[in-house]
């Protein structure tokens, strides 16, 4: 099977064409070698995939025939990837809300007039 249609069929990417572009931007590897959206993929190849920061290391362990529910894809692959990075992931994401907090934006014109009133109160 193809590895587009393969990452489509065991629901690791949503569209068939989100899985080829991924692939032609060099996001995933089979058995350490860069894949094309055609390169065939079979039973024991190891794919890595870069997908959202994360760097995915999958284990085929068989090809379905055509896409599969979402309680059937641990019959086709093992996920391998190492705990770190999704540790890391985490850090990142909170990294990011520690300098500014989901839903604030941009000050208020009430919030500048209350600032302004802070300031006038201390002078």
């Amino acid at each position: 099977m193809r590895i587009d249609k393969f990452l489509w069929a065991v629901r690791f990417y949503k569209t068939r064409n989100i899985a080829a572009d991924a692939i032609k931007k060099h996001h995933v590897r089979i058995n350490g070698h860069l894949a094309k959206p055609s390169k065939e993929v079979y039973g024991g190849d190891i794919l890595e995939i870069r997908k959202n920061q994360i760097d995915y290391k999958l284990l085929v362990l068989d090809v379905p025939k055509s896409r599969v529910g979402a309680k059937l894809v641990p019959q086709y692959i093992k996920d391998q990837t190492p705990k770190e990075a999704f540790e890391k992931q985490a850090l990142l994401k909170s990294a990011q809300n520690y300098y500014r907090k989901k839903g604030t934006g941009r000050p208020t014109k009430k919030d500048r007039r209350e600032l302004d009133e802070f300031l006038d109160d201390d002078e």
